[in-house]
């Protein structure tokens, strides 16, 4: 049997994990399924997702109308192997050892779904860019 190579974790976090964060946790989790560990967290949790991103992802498939917006946690950035901030600035714990990509893009608070498409376009292009780095597929 071939040995399985630990399974990444992925942490997103932007500010109110209502937009960016939550379209990023999405898509890896769309597109990579159960090759990587995600979260997704804000430094100050908005009440509920944006529903123009809700709208959005709907678009493409992947509902998340469930997901809740969640507070940052050391844990949460201790137990991910890479953390990628979306402009939550210097709230973000900082542990050696750990992987931090910052992606800047707009946020699509108060946007609606016409602004939110093209940041969440950007959101799976980066993140099916991760995907190949971090946990590509075994080609025989």
């Amino acid at each position: 049997m071939p040995d399985t190579p630990p399974q990444p974790s992925v942490l997103f976090v932007c500010v109110h994990n209502a937009g960016r964060s939550q379209m990023a946790a999405a898509f890896l989790t769309h597109l990579a399924g159960d090759r990587v560990q995600v979260r997704s967290a804000g430094s100050a949790p908005a009440g509920t997702v944006n529903p123009a991103v809700v709208e959005a992802l709907a678009e493409v498939g992947i509902d998340i109308s469930a997901e809740v917006p969640k507070v940052l946690t050391v844990e949460a950035v201790r137990a991910s192997d890479v953390v990628i901030t979306m402009g939550c600035g210097d709230t973000c714990p900082v542990f050696p050892g750990k992987r931090y990509l910052d992606w800047q893009l707009p946020d699509p608070a108060g946007q609606g779904v016409d602004a939110v498409r093209p940041i969440r376009d950007e959101i799976e292009q980066r993140v099916r860019a991760l995907i190949d780095e971090i946990a590509p597929t075994a080609h025989a």
